[in-house]
Protein backbone atom coordinates (compact mmCIF):
# COMPACT_ATOMS: atom_id res chain seq x y z
CA UNK A 1 0.00 0.00 0.00
CA UNK A 2 1.47 3.47 -0.90
CA UNK A 3 -0.35 6.76 0.10
CA UNK A 4 -2.25 7.03 -2.73
CA UNK A 5 -4.04 4.15 -1.95
CA UNK A 6 -5.39 6.04 1.39
CA UNK A 7 -8.61 8.14 1.13
CA UNK A 8 -8.74 12.05 1.38
CA UNK A 9 -11.49 11.57 3.29
CA UNK A 10 -12.03 9.54 6.62
CA UNK A 11 -14.14 8.99 9.95
CA UNK A 12 -12.51 10.15 12.74
CA UNK A 13 -12.79 8.79 16.40
CA UNK A 14 -11.33 11.76 18.97
CA UNK A 15 -10.57 9.23 21.79
CA UNK A 16 -9.29 11.38 24.91
CA UNK A 17 -5.77 8.86 25.65
CA UNK A 18 -6.05 6.83 23.10
CA UNK A 19 -3.27 6.01 20.46
CA UNK A 20 -3.00 4.69 17.70
CA UNK A 21 0.96 4.05 15.91
CA UNK A 22 1.91 2.38 12.67
CA UNK A 23 2.20 -0.88 13.50
CA UNK A 24 0.24 -0.57 16.29
CA UNK A 25 -3.24 -2.88 17.63
CA UNK A 26 -5.87 -0.89 19.32
CA UNK A 27 -8.72 -2.89 20.68
CA UNK A 28 -11.95 -0.94 20.47
CA UNK A 29 -15.35 -1.37 21.72
CA UNK A 30 -17.74 0.86 20.47
CA UNK A 31 -20.85 1.65 22.14
CA UNK A 32 -22.17 5.15 21.58
CA UNK A 33 -25.17 5.90 19.23
CA UNK A 34 -23.15 8.05 16.28
CA UNK A 35 -19.64 5.78 16.43
CA UNK A 36 -21.46 2.31 15.97
CA UNK A 37 -22.90 4.35 12.49
CA UNK A 38 -19.20 5.34 12.06
CA UNK A 39 -18.34 1.59 12.50
CA UNK A 40 -21.04 0.32 9.98
CA UNK A 41 -20.03 2.66 7.65
CA UNK A 42 -16.41 2.00 7.73
CA UNK A 43 -17.20 -1.76 7.44
CA UNK A 44 -19.38 -1.30 4.25
CA UNK A 45 -17.21 1.09 2.85
CA UNK A 46 -12.98 1.02 3.15
CA UNK A 47 -12.85 -0.36 6.90
CA UNK A 48 -10.22 3.00 7.73
CA UNK A 49 -11.37 5.38 10.63
CA UNK A 50 -8.60 7.80 12.18
CA UNK A 51 -7.80 7.73 15.69
CA UNK A 52 -7.08 11.20 17.16
CA UNK A 53 -6.97 13.05 20.61
CA UNK A 54 -8.98 15.66 21.34
CA UNK A 55 -7.40 18.79 23.22
CA UNK A 56 -8.46 19.65 26.58
CA UNK A 57 -11.94 19.56 26.28
CA UNK A 58 -11.88 22.60 29.09
CA UNK A 59 -11.18 25.07 26.33
CA UNK A 60 -14.08 23.96 24.18
CA UNK A 61 -17.09 26.59 25.06
CA UNK A 62 -19.97 24.64 23.17
CA UNK A 63 -19.67 21.59 20.60
CA UNK A 64 -17.24 19.37 19.97
CA UNK A 65 -13.60 19.90 21.49
CA UNK A 66 -10.98 21.18 19.44
CA UNK A 67 -8.54 17.97 18.24
CA UNK A 68 -4.73 18.04 17.50
CA UNK A 69 -3.61 18.36 13.92
CA UNK A 70 -2.34 15.01 13.76
CA UNK A 71 -3.56 11.28 14.05
CA UNK A 72 -3.32 7.75 12.66
CA UNK A 73 -5.76 5.77 10.16
CA UNK A 74 -6.32 2.35 10.88
CA UNK A 75 -8.09 -0.66 9.47
CA UNK A 76 -10.19 -2.74 11.53
CA UNK A 77 -9.48 -6.08 12.02
CA UNK A 78 -11.24 -9.13 13.85
CA UNK A 79 -14.72 -7.31 14.28
CA UNK A 80 -17.77 -8.57 15.98
CA UNK A 81 -21.29 -6.85 17.35
CA UNK A 82 -23.04 -7.54 19.37
CA UNK A 83 -27.44 -8.18 19.25
CA UNK A 84 -28.12 -4.55 20.80
CA UNK A 85 -25.71 -2.82 18.26
CA UNK A 86 -22.14 -2.48 19.59
CA UNK A 87 -19.10 -3.74 18.19
CA UNK A 88 -16.00 -4.91 19.07
CA UNK A 89 -12.60 -4.84 16.98
CA UNK A 90 -8.92 -3.80 16.31
CA UNK A 91 -7.64 -0.97 14.68
CA UNK A 92 -4.28 -1.97 12.96
CA UNK A 93 -2.23 1.38 12.23
CA UNK A 94 -1.50 2.00 8.82
CA UNK A 95 -0.26 5.62 8.84
CA UNK A 96 -0.33 9.00 10.05
CA UNK A 97 -2.16 12.36 8.39
CA UNK A 98 -2.51 15.91 9.50
CA UNK A 99 -6.12 17.86 9.13
CA UNK A 100 -6.23 19.52 6.44
CA UNK A 101 -9.91 20.06 6.56
CA UNK A 102 -12.67 18.91 8.79
CA UNK A 103 -15.95 17.94 6.52
CA UNK A 104 -19.39 18.55 7.96
CA UNK A 105 -20.86 15.57 10.41
CA UNK A 106 -22.41 12.26 8.86
CA UNK A 107 -24.54 10.62 11.33
CA UNK A 108 -23.06 12.57 14.18
CA UNK A 109 -20.01 11.03 13.71
CA UNK A 110 -16.67 13.67 12.69
CA UNK A 111 -15.04 13.46 9.31
CA UNK A 112 -12.05 14.97 7.96
CA UNK A 113 -9.49 15.55 4.77
CA UNK A 114 -6.14 13.61 5.86
CA UNK A 115 -2.99 14.69 4.57
CA UNK A 116 -0.67 12.00 4.55
CA UNK A 117 2.09 13.37 2.77
CA UNK A 118 4.78 13.80 5.64
CA UNK A 119 4.44 10.51 6.87
CA UNK A 120 5.17 8.59 3.89
CA UNK A 121 7.69 6.48 5.72
CA UNK A 122 5.08 4.81 7.44
CA UNK A 123 3.91 2.56 5.12
CA UNK A 124 7.13 1.13 4.42
CA UNK A 125 8.96 -1.47 6.61
CA UNK A 126 11.71 -1.35 9.16
CA UNK A 127 14.45 -2.49 6.90
CA UNK A 128 13.08 -0.32 3.91
CA UNK A 129 12.71 2.96 6.31
CA UNK A 130 15.59 2.66 8.75
CA UNK A 131 18.76 3.30 6.19
CA UNK A 132 16.89 6.14 4.99
CA UNK A 133 15.78 7.83 8.44
CA UNK A 134 18.45 6.02 10.79
CA UNK A 135 18.23 3.23 12.96
CA UNK A 136 16.65 3.71 16.32
CA UNK A 137 18.67 2.83 19.29
CA UNK A 138 16.52 -0.03 20.13
CA UNK A 139 19.77 -1.22 23.08
CA UNK A 140 19.07 2.26 24.71
CA UNK A 141 15.46 1.50 24.62
CA UNK A 142 15.41 -1.75 26.19
CA UNK A 143 17.72 -0.58 29.00
CA UNK A 144 15.79 2.43 29.76
CA UNK A 145 12.67 0.46 29.90
CA UNK A 146 13.90 -2.16 32.14
CA UNK A 147 14.80 0.42 34.87
CA UNK A 148 11.56 2.00 34.00
CA UNK A 149 9.08 -1.09 34.65
CA UNK A 150 11.43 -1.82 37.76
CA UNK A 151 10.48 1.15 39.67
CA UNK A 152 6.80 0.63 38.82
CA UNK A 153 7.17 -3.04 40.16
CA UNK A 154 6.23 -4.12 36.80
CA UNK A 155 7.12 -7.48 34.55
CA UNK A 156 7.82 -7.66 30.54
CA UNK A 157 8.06 -10.68 28.51
CA UNK A 158 11.62 -10.54 27.27
CA UNK A 159 12.01 -12.74 24.83
CA UNK A 160 8.33 -11.45 23.60
CA UNK A 161 9.71 -7.92 23.89
CA UNK A 162 13.34 -9.59 21.58
CA UNK A 163 10.97 -10.81 19.02
CA UNK A 164 9.03 -7.87 18.23
CA UNK A 165 9.85 -5.49 15.17
CA UNK A 166 11.02 -2.02 15.93
CA UNK A 167 8.01 -0.10 14.88
CA UNK A 168 5.45 -2.41 16.32
CA UNK A 169 7.84 -2.47 19.36
CA UNK A 170 7.37 1.46 19.70
CA UNK A 171 3.60 1.15 19.31
CA UNK A 172 3.16 -1.35 21.95
CA UNK A 173 5.28 1.02 24.00
CA UNK A 174 3.60 4.21 23.33
CA UNK A 175 -0.04 2.63 24.04
CA UNK A 176 0.60 0.70 26.96
CA UNK A 177 2.91 2.77 29.07
CA UNK A 178 1.67 5.28 31.51
CA UNK A 179 2.55 8.43 29.65
CA UNK A 180 0.65 11.81 29.87
CA UNK A 181 -1.50 12.37 27.15
CA UNK A 182 0.62 15.12 25.43
CA UNK A 183 3.36 13.60 25.79
CA UNK A 184 1.64 10.42 23.88
CA UNK A 185 0.72 13.38 21.33
CA UNK A 186 4.91 14.31 21.15
CA UNK A 187 5.40 10.88 19.99
CA UNK A 188 2.80 10.50 17.77
CA UNK A 189 3.86 13.40 16.24
CA UNK A 190 7.73 12.42 16.01
CA UNK A 191 9.31 12.41 12.49
CA UNK A 192 11.10 8.82 11.79
CA UNK A 193 11.32 5.56 14.15
CA UNK A 194 14.04 6.55 15.20
CA UNK A 195 13.13 9.59 16.53
CA UNK A 196 10.26 8.48 18.36
CA UNK A 197 12.35 6.11 20.06
CA UNK A 198 14.72 8.53 20.97
CA UNK A 199 11.53 10.70 22.58
CA UNK A 200 10.44 7.53 23.86
CA UNK A 201 13.58 6.60 26.15
CA UNK A 202 13.17 10.34 27.09
CA UNK A 203 10.58 10.26 28.68
CA UNK A 204 11.55 7.33 30.46
CA UNK A 205 14.80 8.99 31.32
CA UNK A 206 12.69 11.93 32.90
CA UNK A 207 10.17 9.77 34.81
CA UNK A 208 13.43 8.12 36.74
CA UNK A 209 14.72 10.86 37.54
CA UNK A 210 11.79 12.20 39.05
CA UNK A 211 11.38 15.28 36.77
CA UNK A 212 7.85 16.03 35.17
CA UNK A 213 8.23 15.22 31.29
CA UNK A 214 5.42 17.66 30.65
CA UNK A 215 7.69 20.51 31.10
CA UNK A 216 10.31 18.70 28.48
CA UNK A 217 7.77 17.20 25.84
CA UNK A 218 4.89 18.67 24.11
CA UNK A 219 2.77 18.16 20.91
CA UNK A 220 2.43 20.74 18.65
CA UNK A 221 -1.01 22.37 18.73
Amino acid sequence: MTRMDLPAQIPIFPLPGALLLPNGRLPLHIFEARYRAMARDALTGDRLIGMIQPRDEGDADEGEPPIYETGCVGRIEDERSTDDGRFYFTLVGLCRFRVAEELPMRDGYRRVVADYSRFADDLLSDDVAAPARGRMDRDALIATLRRYLETRGLAADWDEVAKTPDSALIAVLAQTCPFEANEKQALLEGGSLAERCAMMTAVMEMALAGGDGNSQLSARH
